[in-house]
């Protein structure tokens, strides 16, 4: 059977499908809106391989990504996901993660509001906001208990990750270093990421077969291969090159924000994720 944080890391999944030839730093000041569209959209999951020793035989599941919002409104992110693991004889683990988190558009204030589960067992909920200040970024957790602190101040929070992304794929990079922090788990978590951004994808070449290829506006956009590594935060100001990713995150990214064709990579096994849903909605009216 897997690990308990196996089970737990298949919730684990910012708005960076939701977290880049030069190194995009990461920045204080708000990134560039980079045009992104309000949608929903869902993500059947399935098994795609496994590696070494995992037991884990088959996977199922699907993702809700309903991402609102606008420059002037802020960003809302509605997320669920509902992994079920078999790890054969019979046994098998149902992980349910919703998440429901705000940011504003120039990066300075997030909220976020999680709850876990694990075969319909409550396994932790996690309330909180965070605050971008002069020196840092202030914490306050909620639940699972009142707990304030603080975070480096180059910290970036989901909807910025994407952001500096698509900045960065725009400005033809093709690595991007952050630290990125979601409040995911028990809200104390901070991880090193590492974006690589491959080569843009021309409209009209190679055809998408899934629910994005049902929209027509999509097929006047070009989108890059972008894989993005999630490490531990360790107390070095540097990563260490020999230190291995806690998991991964695959997907074409389009130019609007909307990402098809995901890969989770879990070190000892990895699941894809089919877009068979996608609805674009209108912007929140600005005052």
């Amino acid at each position: 059977m897997p690990s308990f944080l196996n089970c737990t890391r298949l919730t684990i999944l910012s708005a960076a499908l939701v977290t880049m030839p030069g190194l995009f730093a990461a920045s204080a000041a708000p990134p560039t809106d980079a045009g992104l569209v309000p949608h929903r959209a869902v993500y059947d999951l399935k098994l795609s391989r496994t590696r070494g020793s995992s037991r884990v035989e088959g996977v199922r599941g699907r993702i809700l990504y309903d991402f609102s919002g606008s420059a002037c409104a802020g960003y809302e992110l509605q997320f669920r996901q509902v992994s079920e693991l078999d790890s054969g004889e019979g046994k098998t683990a149902l992980s349910d993660l919703r998440s429901t988190t705000w940011e504003d558009a120039a990066a300075k204030t997030f909220k976020f509001n999680s709850e876990n589960r694990l075969n319909d067992q409550k396994v932790d909920v996690v309330n909180g906001d965070a605050s971008r200040k002069a020196s840092a970024v202030a914490v306050s957790l909620h639940k699972p208990a009142d707990k304030s602190f603080t975070i480096p101040r180059e910290a970036v929070f989901p909807t910025e990750h994407m952001r500096k992304i698509l900045a960065a794929a725009q400005a033809s990079q093709s690595l991007l270093e952050l630290q990125v922090y979601d409040g995911s788990e028990t809200g104390e978590k901070i991880y090193n990421t590492l974006t690589i951004i491959g080569q843009p994808i021309a409209p009209g070449d190679k055809p998408p077969q899934d629910a994005s290829a049902k929209e027509p506006s999509l097929a006047k956009l070009k989108r890059w291969p972008v894989t993005i590594s999630y490490f531990e935060k360790t107390d070095k100001d540097e990563r260490s090159s020999e230190q291995l990713p806690v998991y991964a995150i695959s997907f074409e990214l389009y130019e609007n924000g909307i990402s098809r064709a995901l890969s989770l990579d879990y070190t000892d096994f990895t699941i894809s994720g089919e877009m068979t849903s996608l609805e674009i909605k209108k912007p929140k009216a600005c005052n």
